[in-house]
């Protein structure tokens, strides 16, 4: 990063530093930074390796300001946003807008409804992210309803239900109830007859060629004024299986001059001849269409506030049919944009990261190249910190991006503190010692937490150095924990100069190993494996356990294999 690029980066991590910190009147938060900085600033993202270290300094410089002198530098850099923080409302300081016409309702429902035919990949985490935020919010109510209704093109996958659970929670949220569609087929029939005798749909047999032929030219289908008896003889005969898959369909009678051609006459259950993989359903064949199914489940469970995607706004106006033969108040509806995710090649697509698995391109859905929350949970990152980011994201009409650092800062935030050092070599050059340096290298086990002691690292004749930090001839380095060294005709002499060296700026602070005692480390990462050598404390770490690899990264001890500890790599 250059000098020009750093005070870019400076200059607008101080803005919103300041806008966080004034506008909740609290110390700014990282991850709160990081969100906006990176949304607004797309040149930044190929440097986001470097920027959270950045942003982090100008923080705490921020932190260090009052309240009235955080304000007076917000004036002078943002002043038309330093007015809008003073025109809101107090308590108005939540990432979300209100919802619409909560007042209106005794408690705030809501419900996330996911397609199981996979685990979650990071673009799904935005839906129970919100969902959750809002209910805590308006101590409200949601649940989880698995629209499992496709058992052909969408496919469900018998593993994913219990998946998409343990993500949610993952998350930091438990649904209050639990449902799956494939158990409620008799419901959606009996919703489905009531609306045949109201004169609400009818079956049709044309094929889909000529059905679509005639709605886009306004024009009614023949089956479209047959009696209710016949329509719903034949719908029962749809459910006992008479018929094979497109040879008859029951579809809702809107209007068939409706401007907008997708809203006309739209099908609300079809004939699927392959069997559901989950039991319970297989015996079904006569399957209802998401938006029947969605419309009627909504207003079952007295859903008030539905949130989706702005590509879904026709099964809305599709469900407000439905709606109005009933006679029920349509869910408040708030419409978003998609998320786009950086960082991954892998793209954000349950059928796609299957394929990738199914070709043993990728190891699983806990791969680090791929962007499922699996993966990131694996990798050590906090449901919490995904959700953070997520709800600083909003609720706009507008495509967003997520830039993955304010991920990573938001989890940085939560285990910076807890997480003992540790020194891990990368490709390692051997370099021996001399000059009778300490049998013992000291380094703390966290900067910030004396109480927490030292590193107890045997030395021995030669260490490690990763080959960026091999040292000019006759330049001096300073070994961390372990004292000045000066390299001399390949070898590190022992100079026994005191911490002043480095204080005065003239001496670069390396990590290093032991060449004899440390053990080998793979450590997995989104861009592939990564071999080196660790402390030999590393190979007593607990699985699970979180490491910061001094000027690498943060890291999650996976296991200890007879050959090798494996570390699911982080984030910087």
């Amino acid at each position: 990063m250059d000098d020009d690029l750093r005070e870019r980066v400076e200059r607008e991590a101080e803005k919103h530093a300041l806008l966080n910190a004034v506008k909740h009147e609290s110390d700014a938060n990282v991850g709160a930074v990081m969100g906006p900085l990176m949304g607004e600033n797309p040149a930044f993202r190929e440097h986001a390796d470097a920027i959270p270290g950045v942003v982090g300094g100008v923080v705490s410089e921020v932190n260090g300001l009052g309240h009235d002198e955080r304000r007076a530098r917000l004036e002078t850099l943002a002043p038309e946003q330093l007015a809008e923080i003073e025109a809101e409302d107090e308590g108005e300081d939540h990432p979300l807008g209100d919802l619409p016409n909560v007042s209106e309702y005794d408690e705030v429902r809501m419900r996330c409804a996911p397609n199981p035919n996979g685990p979650w990949h990071m673009g799904h985490a935005r839906m129970p992210a919100v969902i959750g935020t809002y209910k805590e919010r308006y101590d409200g109510w949601f649940c989880v309803r698995f629209d499992d209704t496709d058992p052909e093109t969408k496919r469900p996958d018998l593993d994913a239900y219990d998946a998409i659970l343990e993500d949610t929670e993952y998350l930091g949220f438990e649904p209050d109830a639990t449902f799956k569609a494939s158990d409620r087929l008799e419901i959606y029939y009996d919703h489905a007859r009531k609306l045949i005798e109201m004169g609400g749909a009818y079956t049709c047999s044309c094929s889909g060629e000529e059905f679509s032929e005639l709605k886009n030219d306004g024009e009614a289908c023949p089956h479209r004024d047959k009696d209710a008896e016949t329509v719903l003889d034949e719908f029962e005969d749809m459910i006992a299986g008479v018929y094979d898959s497109g040879e008859m369909v029951l579809r809702v009678k809107t209007d068939i001059e409706h401007k907008n051609p997708a809203l006309r006459d739209w099908v609300a259950f079809r004939i699927i001849d392959t069997p559901h993989p989950r039991e319970e359903a297989a015996e079904f064949r006569c399957w209802p269409m998401l938006d029947f199914q969605s419309g009627i489940d909504d207003h079952i469970v007295d859903i008030t506030h539905i949130i989706r995607g702005i590509d879904l706004q026709d099964s809305a106006k599709r469900q407000r049919f439905v709606y109005e033969y009933f006679g029920w108040e349509y869910p408040e509806v708030v419409h978003w944009g998609h998320v786009n995710v950086d960082e991954y090649d892998c793209k954000m697509s349950t059928s796609t990261i299957k394929s990738l698995i199914e070709a043993g391109e990728l190891d699983g859905w806990d791969d680090p190249r791929a962007p499922t929350l699996r993966s990131l949970r694996r990798r050590g990152i906090r449901g919490e910190a995904i959700t953070e980011a997520m709800v600083q994201l909003g609720t706009s009409t507008s495509d967003v991006d997520l830039a993955m650092s304010s991920v990573y800062a938001a989890n940085r935030d939560r285990i910076d503190e807890e997480t003992d050092r540790r020194f891990l070599v990368r490709e390692g050059n051997q370099v021996p010692l001399g000059g009778s340096p300490p049998d013992e290298g000291n380094p703390p086990l966290h900067p910030n937490h004396e109480e927490r002691g030292v590193r107890e690292i045997p030395v021995g004749d030669s260490v490690l150095l990763e080959p960026d930090d091999l040292p000019e001839p006759e330049e001096r380095i300073w070994l961390k924990g372990l004292g000045c060294f000066q390299y001399t005709r390949g070898t590190l002499q022992y100079t026994g100069e005191d911490i002043d060296v480095v204080r005065e700026g003239d001496v670069d602070v390396i990590h290093w190993v032991p060449a004899a005692e440390s053990v080998p480390v793979r450590m997995r990462t989104i861009d592939g494996d990564v071999t080196g050598r660790a402390e030999p404390a590393v190979a007593d770490l607990e699985s699970d356990e979180m490491v910061q690899f001094e000027r690498i990264g943060f890291a999650r001890i996976d296991r200890h294999d007879e050959e090798e500890t494996v570390a699911y790599y982080a984030h910087p």
